[in-house]
């Protein structure tokens, strides 16, 4: 299998059918095999029924439906797990992507990128309640993660197979799929893709959200940076509150010992306490968290790393140890 195109679809029964036919299109063009992968994230309109129809009029659709409501993240780790295609495509199932940019994007998976982005670039939705958000959201990931792209939005992305399979997804984080892929080490670029206006229903997201993104978004940036050395921050944190609390201590005992200052109405002692006992737990939180995180990459021979390939022995190119 060449190409999986994963799109989640939410009550998209009116969407369904064009998106169908514009992604065959785009995808017969390319002359390669491929598969279109719909995850119904708990419809309650008519969409399993629409998507069951076409399945059975095209053996290249898959569908995969959900008991219930898990949300876009989910659907899009589903998607990965059913793919088989060796470039893993994801889209929105609101036709306001454009299943035409679908080559571009292969084509510059196949340049050598392992990861290629979307970048609404005349994005149709309102300035207030969506692009403007979305600018200083971007802005903000960019800074935090380090990992700099115009458009962490955009749901058009081009996957190698090796990365879909080994990117886990929780919560609401599809939208920082780049930045948890660049803990592999992977090359990535944008592409500017075309954007149009919702044809049918009403968007599923809003100004809401902002809240999940910046608490995703510290999570990242932990995962990123701390998620095999979890002491390195408790520590520091602990440290530093310990160390503040000794030496406000200390001056108030020289102030008590040599200048006859008393502590017992004095608020800063209490203070001084309580930033070394919170820097102790701190460092004790610290020390369980390693534990957790050897107990985990251990049990599961879950890898630290990741190999693009091996030069020189039989086994090739593999994105885990052997």
């Amino acid at each position: 299998m060449d190409l999986s195109v994963v799109v989640p679809i939410y009550n998209e029964e009116e969407n369904i059918p064009y998106l169908y036919e514009e992604i065959s299109d785009a995808l017969a063009e390319t002359g390669r095999s491929y598969e279109i992968i719909f995850v119904d994230d708990g419809s309650r309109d008519t969409s399993l029924q629409v998507l069951e129809g076409l399945q059975e009029r095209d053996e290249r659709v898959v569908v995969v439906s959900f008991r219930r409501n898990f949300g876009q993240t989910a659907a899009m780790s589903a998607g990965f797990d059913y793919a088989e295609g060796e470039i893993c495509i994801t889209m929105d199932g609101d036709l306001q992507n454009d299943p035409r940019d679908i080559p571009a994007l292969v084509a510059k998976v196949e340049e050598g990128y392992d990861v290629v982005t979307g970048w609404r670039f005349d994005r149709k939705d309102p300035y207030l309640s969506r692009k403007l958000p979305s600018k200083l959201a971007n802005r903000l990931i960019s800074w935090i993660t380090g990992v700099k792209l115009n458009d962490y939005g955009c749901t058009l992305k081009a996957f190698r197979k090796e990365v879909a399979s080994n990117i886990r997804l929780y919560g609401e984080m599809h939208r920082f799929i780049p930045a948890i892929a660049s803990g592999m080490g992977i090359s990535f670029t944008e592409v500017k893709v075309n954007h149009r206006a919702r044809r049918f229903g009403s968007s599923k997201y809003g100004i809401s959200r902002t809240l999940r993104v910046v608490l995703d978004l510290i999570t990242v940036k932990f995962l990123l940076s701390y998620a095999t050395k979890p002491l390195h921050v408790f520590g520091g944190v602990g440290f530093l509150s310990s160390s503040l609390g000794m030496i406000m201590a200390l001056v108030m005992t020289i102030q008590r010992q040599f200048f006859g200052v008393p502590l017992g109405s004095r608020p800063l002692l209490l203070l001084a306490i309580l930033l070394i006992f919170i820097g102790i737990q701190f460092i004790t939180i610290g020390l369980v968290a390693e534990l957790v995180v050897r107990t985990y990459h251990e049990s599961q021979s879950k890898p630290i790393y990741h190999v693009r390939r091996v030069l020189g022995r039989d086994q090739g190119a593999s994105s885990s140890p052997a």
